[in-house]
């Protein structure tokens, strides 16, 4: 475990050339198999570590414990974690307080140095990252490694814009006075981030606060608090002071007592919709001595759709649908859990993919096939229960079952109902697992009015050859991110600015230009020239 690093080392350090997306790694050549592999035997040995909780930059022990456990292998304990107490709590926001009276004022060469620095860091140690996203929530090679990249990603995109940040300027200089325009911090925040992207999301949102100078309470899942330990040492050896970022692991009373905290500024949160909806009212609400309406930052899931016109290219659509609707088993706001598909290219699609699922391998994820587990029991039998209700309302293609291992690990098969009404359960409601909805359209403009007919508006897709369409689409297909041609997920940083509308969340924009300007709040200086 690392220790806290005095501050004073943190060497000023500004990013080298654009921002650039972090490079995949091709794991089909020997040599980068070799790494994961190896990485995977030496993390391996540090399973069922204890971790400590981090407030003010001191360990701290709790009487109660939690464990993350391999979903592969549920009775593989991956850490132990600490539950924080209600006094854990206190004393966290008020470390994060202390911090925030000189990290506010810190230059900003200084934070974008600690983003850099955490880059660096994760870089060098890429596959033993992967590996820990392996064993904790079921990732295999690529899903991990993606993970990991968008990390990186997100350290090195957020350093550049702090300091595009910094040099912004009044539209106009009004004559006779000399004007500004500061982007300065909220305060201290609440980061509350998922388990499916736990090392890409959990960074990104606490990186966009600590570079604009913010301080952090960081309350990760409970499925995934030992990706979030690990997180925190590296920023320990980057040179955080302490106090910036504080880790509290524990449940929704945890997140519960920082959301309503009175000397909480902001919560940025990605989870669930009913989760999400929870946080913004209970942010609304003035606690006593509080002095500032609380700002939330949330993004929700989505029910995601890929429609397929019936001039599509056919081969790309299928392959298209499968990643986005099974990459990483369904567990992405952004996965295709509806296929629209034009009447006439509909029973040839149907026919395709009813060949195609069943080639997907399931098994365990540190032998990398293309599905791993889903994350816990609990996600198991919700699925289930979704399965049992498409059997109701829809006809069964590929799929539908349990897998059995030895280790008893949380597998599902790729599952397919074809001839699903649009107002079915299984069309509106977010399952978040192997399940698709194959859904039947009279017409490209049919296609495009069932597309918008739930209430979130996260990710969708469109496959067609025609230029009109893919324009119509633009202009009507109501969801944050639009891709044309190809798959629903896999959003880069810099590239496809990521967030939804309606209940998929605050259209937050991650990885956007837009992003960091919900951590600040602008203020104007105006001084009269003598």
């Amino acid at each position: 475990m690392a220790t806290a690093v005095n501050p004073t080392v943190i060497l000023p350090r500004t990013p080298k050339g654009e921002f650039r997306n972090e490079p995949f790694v091709d794991f089909s050549k020997y040599e980068n198999a070799n790494l994961i592999k190896d990485a995977l035997v030496q993390v391996g040995d540090m399973l069922g570590h204890e971790y400590e909780l981090v407030i003010g930059g001191e360990r701290m022990r709790g009487s109660a414990k939690l464990e993350s456990h391999n979903p592969a292998k549920p009775t593989q304990i991956v850490g132990i974690h600490q539950e924080a107490s209600p006094r854990h709590t206190e004393m966290a926001i008020e470390a994060a307080l202390k911090a925030f009276e000189t990290w506010r004022y810190a230059h900003v060469e200084e934070r974008t140095s600690l983003l850099l620095n955490a880059s660096r860091i994760i870089r060098e140690r890429k596959a033993e990252f992967c590996a820990w996203l392996t064993y904790e929530v079921g990732k295999n090679w690529a899903e991990a490694d993606a993970d990991v990249a968008e990390t990186i990603d997100f350290l090195e995109f957020y350093a550049r814009e702090a300091l595009r940040l910094s040099t912004a300027t009044t539209p106009i200089q009004y004559p006779g006075e000399r004007n500004e325009l500061l982007y300065i911090p909220l305060g201290v925040g609440a980061v509350i981030p998922p388990w499916n992207f736990p090392f890409a999301i959990m960074a990104g949102m606490t990186a966009a606060a600590i570079v604009t100078g913010n301080t952090v309470v960081l309350k990760p899942s409970t499925d995934a608090p030992t990706i979030a330990a690990r997180f925190l040492d590296v920023l320990e050896e980057a040179g955080m002071p302490p106090g910036v970022v504080n880790l509290c692991q524990g449940g929704p009373a945890v997140g519960q007592a920082i959301v309503e905290h009175p000397k909480t500024r902001f919560i940025a949160f990605t989870g669930s919709k009913k989760v999400g909806l929870e946080i913004h009212e209970r942010a609304a609400k003035t606690q006593p001595g509080q002095i500032w309406i609380k700002r939330t930052i949330l993004e929700m899931g989505g029910k995601d759709s890929i429609i397929v016109s019936s001039d599509a290219d056919l081969d790309e659509a299928v392959a298209g649908v499968i990643t986005s609707a099974f990459g990483f088993s369904g567990q992405k706001c952004s996965a295709c859990s509806r296929a629209i598909i034009e009447e006439p290219l509909y029973d040839v699609f149907i026919d395709r993919i009813r060949e195609a699922v069943p080639k997907l391998t399931i098994g365990d994820p540190a032998k990398n096939p293309n599905m791993g587990p889903v994350v816990n029991a609990r996600a198991m039998k919700t699925i289930q229960s979704y399965i049992e209700t498409g059997k109701k309302e829809g006809r069964l293609i590929a799929g539908g079952n349990a897998v059995e291992t030895p280790e008893q690990g949380y597998f599902l098969e790729p599952t397919v109902f074809a001839d699903v009404a649009p107002d079915a359960r299984i069309a509106q409601e977010e399952i978040f697992g192997p399940v698709l909805a194959i859904i039947k359209a009279k017409s490209y403009d049919h296609a495009l009015e069932i597309a918008n007919n739930t209430e979130y508006g996260l990710t969708g897709a469109v496959y067609t050859a025609d230029r009109e369409k893919l324009d119509h689409a633009r202009r009507v297909f109501h969801v944050g991110n639009l891709y044309l041609n190809r798959k629903c997920t896999g959003a880069m940083v810099g590239a496809h600015p990521f967030g939804g509308f309606n209940m998929s969340g605050t259209d937050s924009k991650a990885g956007g230009p837009d992003y960091l300007l919900l951590f600040t709040q602008g203020k104007s200086v105006a001084e009269k020239l003598r």
